[in-house]
């Protein structure tokens, strides 16, 4: 049977409570590993968590913040904004509480997976964020790696941003994660969108896609607006489309059950050849937006 639209697509705020604007882990989410918190909080403010089974980062998305781990201490210079900065930020391992919070207010993000491995607490860096840009053209598009193939150990947490300038295309060509194989992983995955406005505060929006095959089919076609998260349980995902006018942020959480920190994503086959109109393009200048 094909998912409902209504478990894939949560609107902004459907999933949170009190200083929290997204909450939704594994059990919420209707699988095993990947979670997501986003903390909203006032200048001055803080909220206390514990990561119980999961790992997690505690990811500035807009402003500075301090987090309080027993007797350690850990600030994070956080940035301005997610569409002009990468940011420092900080790795929790399992079976810990920690109270974060905001210096003069900002959302922070909470990126997790269950995890089968105990580490230690380790701050990181901006230089520690590898960035790359991928594809050309109307496909041109920036991938900020906080956890993925950049060298910072987790136990199952693979987590990147991905900034879109108004008009282009990424996530594309669709891609899929939802088996182990030699050229493939299974991973579960949330995509959280921040959408940047117009020039006179109009709000923006995109489209996102998730699609599945004839064995495991899922359905989902929906405008996304800021604050909004898909989740892809399995299947096909993109193209993620920013509105001409609007550029678009989306972070990715994805964790499975292998403990390899392997990113594989087959292209769907119908698509693939897309990659190579890319050889005679450039990039689009607009890029890198994250200096």
């Amino acid at each position: 049977m094909t998912a409902p639209a209504t478990t894939l697509h949560i609107k902004a705020g459907a999933s949170g409570h009190g200083a929290l604007t997204v909450d939704i882990d594994p059990a919420r989410a209707g699988w095993t590993y990947s979670g997501l918190r986003v903390a909203a909080l006032e200048a001055g403010q803080s909220i206390e968590l514990s990561t119980g089974e999961s790992e997690l980062l505690v990811l500035p998305l807009q402003g500075a913040a301090t987090v309080r781990i027993g007797s350690q201490h850990h600030e994070l210079a956080g940035r301005s904004s997610v569409f002009t900065e990468v940011t420092d930020y900080l790795y929790v391992p399992r079976r810990t509480s920690f109270t974060l919070t905001s210096v003069a207010g900002g959302r922070y993000a909470l990126p997790s997976a269950l995890a089968t491995a105990d580490l230690p607490v380790a701050r990181y860096g901006r230089e520690q964020v590898r960035t790359d840009l991928r594809g050309a053209g109307d496909c041109s598009r920036q991938v900020n790696n906080y956890a993925l193939a950049n060298g910072v150990p987790t136990s199952h947490l693979l987590c990147c941003e991905v900034l879109t300038p108004g008009g282009n295309w990424s996530s594309y060509p669709a891609h899929k994660h939802d088996q182990t194989s030699e050229t493939e992983r299974e991973l579960e995955e949330i995509y959280y969108f921040e959408i940047a406005p117009g020039p006179t505060g109009e709000a923006g929006f995109g489209l996102h896609r998730t699609y599945g095959t004839p064995e495991r089919p899922i359905d989902l076609c929906a405008e996304v607006r800021d604050g909004d998260v898909a989740l892809v349980p399995h299947g096909y995902h993109g193209p993620c489309v920013a509105a001409p006018g609007y550029d678009m942020y989306y972070l990715n959480v994805m964790a499975g059950p292998a403990d390899d920190l392997v990113w594989l994503a087959p292209d769907d086959p119908a698509h693939h050849w897309i990659r190579a109109t890319w050889d005679d393009q450039e990039i689009d200048p607009r890029l890198p937006m994250t200096r």
